[in-house]
Formats: structure tokens, sequence, C-alpha cells
């Protein structure tokens, strides 16, 4: 039998962050991995091959709209196999860099699939099948998430796509009916239109990007109708079926039956936690609906069995999953070599990015979570379409949004959709880090003209607002 300090089960990017901080705090460590290509979701079906595509999405979108700064340029036809070729070239480079780091020799890698037998025990089938006990001290589960498919009369029957078969289609049908109203699902209907493909999205929700602050969703959907998808929002799906090369969706909205179809079904409601075969019930480990339940050290309900990435939230993001995957692994050397767990994991940050046109990101609380906690707060927008860097650019959609505490001024959270969202949210990210006042942000100088300047004008505004009171208290939060 094998015997480690530490083993990951799981080798994406938690699972991998998790055993080189482990590794570097002395710990005999394991990855244990099935996967015939090793990488984790985000390398392999995630952030890096819908990004890929995306890209070639948005330059088609460019040809487009080339006539309205004064450009001759004709477009053509996508070139699907292509763009498929050139994502496959580029995760494969991505994917090999990740193989070598888990086979560099600083920790064991194990290709099979663990089952926890006991406690402390791993039951490990192999790839080649047979098995194998892995004994451990201590133990992190990082096995990630996997697409859920919703219980919907005729779906499975009528057969539909997932992200996954967008990701790697060398053809796309001239037509889709898009499930779900997230990132996914927004990421790839960009996509498939940019791409000159059909798209009808069809959302569960009221709006699009729930979780998110309403008016995201809104400026969102409308952008989208304005740009020739059809959007239908507060829907109840009857029935999916098909009809030759067809396929239809049938959905009630305020009372009334409406009929869509497409060439094609893609499947984007989400994703679950990737916790079948793990054997969990052995060591009667708690969940939290369908996620693992952990504490801010990323303890389990078994002290030595830590968990971090997709399978203790529903955020999906890689950073987060990254500082989990750390997080465990230095507490997890802290309990072996008996010390206090120095480590918690902070989620006020909460940083958000969705790449679909306009692109969406958010950092920090929403409006409704700090109405929730009862925390006094500041809130001004601006838009885009009257900020002279993006009226240059021709942009019409979108807007900042800053929340500051209403006594102190100190930056809560906030909200972009527009041009370069995804990296504009950043400057606010590293106020946010110091916990910097929107008084303070109006001292840093914005060159004109340019995307982040626009973020001066909600700051000025809170800062003009803030009303200090004596017996204020808990800067941020309290």
């Amino acid at each position: 039998m094998k015997k480690f300090d530490f083993v990951v089960i799981g080798g994406g990017s938690a699972g991998y962050a998790a055993a080189r901080t482990a590794v570097a705090e002395g710990l005999k460590t394991a990855v244990i991995d099935a996967a015939e290509t090793l990488g984790g979701l985000c390398i392999l079906r995630g952030c890096m091959p819908s990004k890929t595509l995306i890209e070639s999405g948005n330059r088609n979108l460019v040809i487009r709209h080339a006539a309205e700064f004064g450009l001759e340029a004709k477009p053509g036809s996508a070139n699907i196999r292509a763009i498929r070729d050139r994502k496959r070239v580029m995760i494969d480079d991505f994917a090999s860099y990740r193989q070598g780091q888990l086979q560099d020799g600083r920790f064991e890698l194990i290709r099979g699939r663990a089952s926890f037998s006991a406690a402390n025990t791993l039951k490990v089938t192999m790839n080649d099948g047979s098995e194998e006990p892995v004994a451990f001290r201590a133990a992190l589960i990082a096995t990630g998430s996997e697409i859920t498919i919703p219980p919907m009369p005729g779906l499975l029957e009528t057969g539909f796509w997932t992200s996954d078969n967008i990701l790697d289609a060398a053809e796309l049908p001239d037509s889709f009916i898009v499930l779900g109203g997230g990132a996914i699902a927004l990421e790839m209907a960009h996509y498939l239109d940019a791409v000159d493909r059909k798209v009808t999205v069809i959302q569960r929700s009221k709006g699009l990007l729930t979780g998110l602050d309403a008016e995201c969703g809104e400026v969102v959907a409308t952008a989208m109708r304005e740009r020739g998808f059809t959007v239908h929002c507060g829907t109840q799906v009857v029935e999916v079926s098909g009809e030759g090369e067809q396929k239809r969706v049938r959905f009630m909205r305020d009372g009334q039956e409406h009929v869509v179809e497409a060439a094609e079904i893609l499947v984007a409601t989400g994703r679950q936690p990737a916790l079948e075969g793990l054997g969990l019930d052995n060591i009667g480990l708690t969940l939290d609906g369908r996620a693992i339940a952990t504490n801010p050290q990323m303890q389990t309900s078994l002290p030595h069995v830590f968990a971090a990435g997709d399978v203790v939230n529903s955020l999906e993001i890689v950073h987060i999953a990254i500082t989990e995957g750390e997080t465990a692994a230095k507490n997890a050397a802290a309990l072996l070599a008996e010390r206090p767990l120095p480590h918690a994991i902070d989620y006020r940050l909460n940083l958000l990015g969705i790449f679909c046109e306009p692109q969406v990101a958010t950092v920090g609380a929403t409006e409704a979570e700090l109405t929730a906690k009862g925390i006094p707060f500041l809130s001004a927008s601006y838009p885009f379409n009257d900020h002279g860097k993006s009226m240059i650019a021709g942009v019409k959609h979108g807007f900042v949004k800053m929340l500051g505490h209403a006594h102190t001024g100190e930056i809560l959270g906030a909200s972009v959709v527009g041009p370069e969202a995804t990296e504009l949210i950043h400057e606010v990210v590293v106020a946010m880090h110091f916990r910097a006042t929107a008084q303070q942000f109006m001292s840093i100088p914005h060159y004109h003209p340019t995307l982040s300047e626009i973020w001066t004008y909600p700051a000025e505004e809170i800062a003009d607002e803030v009303t200090p009171v004596s017996h204020a208290s808990g800067v941020g939060g309290d």
C-alpha cells in the first residue's frame, strides 16, 4: 500500500495548485487523476477553448461593422473547421504544459479513479483495470464539475448539444436554440451568432445572468436583440421534440404558449459538482445541496479531508479554485504538524467575467446582497454611450456601476457591461483589494481619452454623497 501525507483527487486547477503548495510545505504528495488528457475543465473544455473560439467570432463581428468606420471589408463565411483546428493547437499547447507540471517529479501522479474506502484510505482503480489501495494523512477532493442536464420532457429523446460539442465541432448547423441564460449560455450564444448562426435564447428566470444586479442582464438582453438574437425570459419549457431536420421547443411565457424551431438545441443550464464514484457515503461526508460543505479553512465535515474548486461552490472560476486549493494545502500542512490552521478563504472580491458581447464583469457585493445584510451603501453608474472613448469606438450598450459604503466611502462592489469589461474590472479589483474608498479612487490619475477613466464618474458621485457619522462601524461590511 502506498502511503502519503497529502493526496489530491483531481488534477485540474485547484488540484495542481494544492499539490504544488503541499510539496512546498514539505508534504509527501500524490495526485490521482484518470483523465486521458490532464489539465482540468478550464484548459480542456472551459475557459481557454471557449475564449479561443470567441476570439475568432469577435474578429468576424469587427468585419460586420467595418463600414461604420469608413472601411470596406467583405464578410465571408466562417471556416468552422479552421477555427476548431486553431483551438486544438492552442489547447494542446496549454495542456502539454500542465501535463509537464503534473509529471515533473515533485509529487507522484497516479493514473486512476479514487474512491474512499475508509477515513484514511482510498481504493484507486487504475487506468489499466487493476486496483491499488492508497493511505493518506490528509486529502483534498478537487474533482471539478460536470454538465447538468435539466429534466425536460422529450429532451433526451430529441437529442441535444452541450458546450463540449460546440467547442470541438468541425461543422455547425445553421440555427440553434440555447437553453439557459447564464455565463456559458451567453458565451456560446455569442460565438454562434458571431460565426453567422441564427440563435434563440430561452431562459427560465425573469432575466439573463441571474444572481448579478438586474441591469447587467437587461443590458445584455437589449444588445442581443438589437444584434438579431431572439431572447425569451421568464419561461417554462413544456416539451422538446424533433421532426425531420428541425428540433422544436414548446414553452409558456406570460400565460401564452410559444414554439420555436432550430436545427439544433444547445443545453447550457449550468454545471454541478462531479462527486459520483468518490464513495463519500463511506466516510460520512456532509454535503451542502449538491456541493461538498466546507468551512473557511476548506475543511469538510472530516477535518483531515479538504475540498476545493467546483465541488464546493457554483462559482466555477479558476482563480478562486486555485486560491482554495492553496488554502487547503497550507492548512493541511498545519493540521498534520498539529499547529493552528493559519489560512481562511476570503470571497469578498468575488470576481467574475463573462465574454459575451457586450462583455460583463463584476466584483464584490451586489445591491441585493448589501441590502440583505443591512449595509448602508451608495450606488452610482455611468453609461458607455455618453463616454468619449467608447463613443469613438461606436459602443452603444453598457455601463459601469460602483457601490460604496454610505458612511465611509469604501468601495464594496462594481459591475461593468461593455467594451473590454473583463479587463476594466481589474482597476476596481485592485482598489477593493486595498480597501480603497471612492474618495481615494478619485485621487488616482486617469489618462484621457481611455475606457478606464469612465470609472471616475461613479466614484466621484459616491465620494460627493458619503455622509460620515461618528458611530459608523465595520468599514465595508458592518
